[in-house]
């Protein structure tokens, strides 16, 4: 059974930072591109960061210079570290393997951003 398990969201002040993860199990993690998500309330989920299993990384132009995503191999864990939070980054934050057509996706976890 697949599970991506997402932890760190929480509150933070404008300005702040956070870091979250993601647990993987029941993949071979290291073959698979690993990204985060986010959907904010009303809007359509968006990516914001990927990398892959070579670990080649790329990020929304929103984050860029802000947010960093790595990865553990070792952990199965996968990792968005968010620096310079603006309220505009208020959302729900969801983790999400790939590989071919095989998509998993976890629960998700809130960040809220206050000004």
């Amino acid at each position: 059974q697949v599970q991506l398990v997402e932890s760190g969201g929480g509150l933070v002040q404008a300005g702040g930072s956070l870091r979250l993860s993601c647990v993987a199990s029941g993949i071979t993690f290291s073959s698979f591109t690993l990204a985060w998500y986010r959907q904010a309330p009303g809007k359509q989920r968006e990516l914001v960061a990927v990398i892959s299993s070579s670990g080649t990384t790329n990020y929304a132009d929103s984050v860029k210079g802000r947010f960093a995503i790595s990865r553990d191999n070792a952990k199965n864990t996968v990792y968005l570290q968010m620096n310079s939070l603006k309220p505009e980054d208020t959302a729900v934050y969801y983790c999400n393997a790939r590989k071919f057509i095989v998509d998993y996706w976890g629960q998700g976890t809130q960040v809220t951003v206050s000004s």
